[in-house]
């Protein structure tokens, strides 16, 4: 594989983002992967690219980075002006949304059930409106369903996906499998033969009649019966479900998307960045890089106590606080101190960081962030970014 030089790294980053239609980010929670992915949105819509960032991260930082009130399931645009300062090409539009998980398994629904009537029948069971919450890889679903549907209008130049953290960031790769098995597993059977009333009751068998009957006493009939009803005609619409789950699972090997990872160099974080990297591989995902955020910077000095003792005296600011030589010297010990211990998480750092570079090998990209003082919440701050993502 070819070697890929560290100052190539953040213009390839840059290139990458560009010529990617789909960019999905993720990680684990607390590493700035919301901010990474507004970051990557701005950019690129910096760049005159009409774009779109998604989040399924319940985080509302993203809405106060980008100036936004706040975001909901309806696509909202970023103020232009707010955009066009500065950028390096004008007529880039961004645009951004926070999935609803209830609302984006609603329009799966009404999309593959068969008629009108059906689809009121499901949104209204009491079930339904449980289930649509809960259920195993619901929200992974609907959410991968929701970027089918805005790759496939081509209303887009460049769609950012902000992942939710760590213990659901890839289970979209699992969702349609686990929907399929919650839905067909023998348990939801056993209430399908429910339907049609309390006659059904005898095709559970003398000990589930016994059961369902002392289940209906705590819970009521009607609710027996609204499961059943529930799961009967959702199993209708579950092929409609799964050939949405094929065809969004081909979408996301495609060349066009880029899976980033964003990671921290906490030790953590990159035992699950490394997970995750594994699991996109094994699943064939077009992986573009890691994203290290909040990395010490390796500063290392040339000066001793005696030479940085002398440096405060001679500070004006310093020689105003009436501070005696020893003071100074005492001050001094104590800066390099805190500065040793600084070039230990560095280096500590750089440790964590080789093993996200040995994993990604030679041709894999690896964007370093430094630590930054201040947090990310507003455009501005977000543009500033820049200069480490794309140098």
């Amino acid at each position: 594989m070819p070697v890929v030089r560290e100052s190539e790294v953040p213009q390839r980053l840059l290139d990458a983002l560009l010529e990617r239609r789909i960019v999905v980010c993720v990680g684990s929670g607390g590493v700035g992967k919301t901010t990474t992915a507004a970051a990557l949105a701005l950019a690129a819509a910096r760049r005159g690219k009409k774009t779109l960032v998604l989040t399924i991260d319940p985080a509302k930082r993203l809405a106060n980075s980008l100036g936004l009130a706040e975001l909901g399931h309806e696509v909202q645009e970023v103020d232009g002006a707010l955009i066009a300062q500065g950028a390096p090409v004008a007529g880039g539009q961004l645009f951004a949304m926070m999935l609803d998980q209830k609302k984006a398994f609603d329009e799966v629904v009404r999309s593959h059930a068969k008629d009108p009537a059906a689809v009121h029948r499901i949104l209204a069971n009491p079930v339904y409106a449980q289930i649509s919450s809960t259920l195993a890889g619901a929200q992974e679903y609907a959410a991968m369903a929701k970027l089918h549907d805005f790759d496939k209008t081509g209303a887009w130049d460049t769609i950012v996906v902000d992942t939710p953290p760590t213990a659901n960031a890839l289970d979209f790769l699992d969702a349609p499998r686990k929907l399929a098995e919650a839905i067909d597993s023998p348990a939801v059977d056993w209430f399908r033969k429910l339907q049609g009333g309390s006659g059904g009751w005898s095709l559970v068998g003398k000990t589930g009649s016994f059961v369902l009957k002392r289940l209906a006493k705590f819970v009521g009939s009607q609710f027996v019966n609204d499961i059943s009803v529930f799961f009967t005609e959702f199993n209708d619409i579950l092929g409609g479900f799964r050939k949405r789950a094929d065809e969004t699972f081909a979408l996301l090997r495609q060349p066009k998307v880029g899976f980033v990872l964003v990671a921290s160099p906490e030790a953590m974080a990159v035992r699950e960045a490394l997970f995750f990297h594994e699991r996109l591989l094994a699943a064939a995902m077009p992986f573009v890089g890691f994203i290290v955020n909040k990395v010490h910077a390796q500063l290392p000095v040339q000066t001793d106590v005696g030479k940085l003792a002398a440096a405060l005296a001679g500070d004006p600011a310093v020689a105003a606080l009436g501070m005696s030589g020893t003071t100074h010297t005492m001050a001094a010990r104590a800066l390099l101190a805190a500065h040793e211990e600084i070039e230990v998480l560095a280096d500590a750092d750089q440790s964590a960081i080789a093993k996200l570079a040995a994993a990604g090998g030679a041709s894999a990209l690896l964007v370093q962030v430094p630590l930054l003082r201040d947090d990310v919440h507003d455009v501005a701050r977000l543009t500033g970014l820049e200069r480490y993502l794309f140098a």
